[in-house]
């Protein structure tokens, strides 16, 4: 009904220099409802939602909130308003406390001082509500991501917003963490709440949604209600085409054992006594709960994090990887979890980011770099990716976060690796574009190459991986095939040492 409309976004159209990412884009979220937002990466969700927010100007179109047009020139505006949204790349303050990074720009204060005793009940009256296990003192730098993801949607709720935006909200969640945040969703729906829910996650989007607005090359698609929908359904409307398969064939066939990780313990982490082998040819997979030590695992073997002891061979030979440029050296590369922090250099241009590790390749008379062979291997990749992007020169920053990380795994296939070590590489990547990384890292494996994967999403690792080692309270918990395992065997190993 009409008097439920909560927010109304009609015509809404952006243009960046040498594409239209938005054209006439409508969309409708009424009281107590969750509407999902979907589509390919680059399709428009995020920018059409940096419109509302006030992180960008729309060029054309009208925002209505509760009947009255408003029109954010910044997010604090937007805030204020009763407008939140928790983003899919979160931007925190590290080095503060938790409570810090809630009550940023907001503090309660006594005369000019900040009063601390209250913005800790405050931050506690929200984490009991929500039930969030965090103590409101805890340095942001010291957290695992989905305790900061669940932090961030904490400050969503402290502004008693009236639409809370959650972008991709469950991509560094574990399994308990989800349900955890779908009875917060409910908790908000019921108290009438409109939340626009962005995800590529089809089962979340067909179990938490009311409606589904569907998007393609920035433009609308479809609205429907989320019964009215299934998969292939969504599918096909959001990537303009059938997807009968998740998954590409595996065609790789593991040879002799080519990289061997024994005892690695931690200087300062959970790590202790990390042991696996993985071959030529293979797709390594990593799995476990949060914070069971995937991510440390990798980040050990490439040389970014102090190892107390432990040794890697690579075909025989010792590799001391005592840090990124030596494991380089040594024919290891590392695509990381959070690309905004670790991954991407935001203001340089989409080629300087893709040739930035392999600037040897394009050297000419000992000091020139050529320009010619770094557009040439840039395109490559563009091309291999299908990688949305205006030209070369566009500010990597500018991209959505799948076409972001299509950039940096072409990045790192430029050094030729001999080991490629993922952490949660399709993080965030729609659909279509997720089948495209599969096929390429079975074609590494099919060249030889061993690709180590750490990913959060069972049916990914069982797709993908030939084996899968699990990991449980920094430890190895076990070794399953992936051919023949199941995700409660998998689940059993990973609550072992919990």
């Amino acid at each position: 009904m009409q008097q439920d409309v909560l927010l109304k976004m009609v015509d809404i159209s952006k243009t960046f220099p040498g594409v239209k990412a938005l054209d006439k884009v409508s969309l409708t979220v009424q009281k107590g409802t969750v509407h999902a937002l979907m589509g390919e990466n680059g399709a428009g969700k995020s920018t059409l939602m940096k419109c509302l927010f006030g992180i960008y100007a729309k060029d054309g179109g009208h925002i209505y909130l509760e009947g009255r047009e408003i029109n954010f020139k910044n997010s604090r505006e937007a805030l204020d308003n009763g407008v939140a949204m928790v983003h899919q790349e979160l931007n925190q303050a590290l080095k503060r406390s938790v409570m810090d990074n809630i009550w940023l720009g907001r503090y309660p204060k006594v005369g000019i001082a900040v009063n601390e005793r209250k913005m800790y009940k405050d931050t506690m009256a929200i984490f009991d509500e929500l039930a969030i296990d965090v103590d409101p003192h805890q340095i942001m730098s010291t957290m695992p991501v989905s305790k900061r993801q669940m932090v961030e949607i904490a400050k969503a709720v402290s502004y008693n917003s009236k639409i809370i935006v959650f972008d991709e909200p469950t991509s560094s969640l574990t399994e308990e963490e989800v349900e955890h945040l779908f009875r917060i969703i409910n908790m908000l729906r019921d108290r009438g709440v409109g939340i626009i829910y962005i995800s590529h996650k089809m089962a979340e989007i067909k179990r938490i949604s009311d409606y589904i607005t569907i998007m393609r090359d920035g433009q609308w698609v479809a609205t429907e209600p989320a019964e009215k929908l299934e998969m292939a359904d969504i599918i096909r409307l959001m990537v303009g085409r059938e997807l009968t398969n998740q998954f590409p064939p595996k065609t790789n066939t593991p040879g002799e054992v080519y990289l061997e990780v024994e005892g690695i313990t931690g200087m300062y982490n959970q790590l202790k006594n990390v042991s696996f082998q993985a071959r030529r040819g293979e797709v390594l997979g990593l799995a476990g709960l949060d914070s069971s030590g995937r991510t440390e695992t990798l980040e050990s073997i490439f040389g970014i994090r102090t190892r107390k002891e432990g040794k890697i061979t690579l075909g025989g030979k010792v590799c001391k990887n005592r840090n990124a440029g030596e494991s380089i050296k040594n024919g290891f590369a590392l695509i990381t979890e959070e690309r905004r922090a670790t991954g991407i250099f935001g203001v340089l241009s989409v080629r300087d980011n893709t040739v930035i590790s392999s600037l040897k390749r394009h050297k000419r008379f000992g000091i020139f770099l050529s320009e010619k062979s770094q557009r040439a291997d840039t395109q490559q990749y563009i091309d291999a990716m299908r990688t949305k992007t205006p030209s070369q020169e566009t500010k990597i920053r500018s991209l959505s976060g799948g076409n972001q990380q299509k950039v940096i795994i072409g990045r790192w296939l430029l050094t030729e690796p001999e080991v490629l070590l993922l952490d949660e590489p399709t993080r965030g990547i729609d659909v279509g574009a997720k089948y495209e990384i599969y096929q390429l890292i079975l074609d590494l494996a099919n060249k030889g190459k061993t690709v180590v994967m750490v990913s959060s999403e069972m049916p990914e690792l069982l797709g993908v991986c030939d084996r899968i080692v699990v990991m449980s309270g920094g430890r190895v918990a076990g070794e399953v095939d992936a051919g023949t395992t199941s995700q409660e065997e998998i689940m059993t190993l990973a609550a072992k040492y919990v």
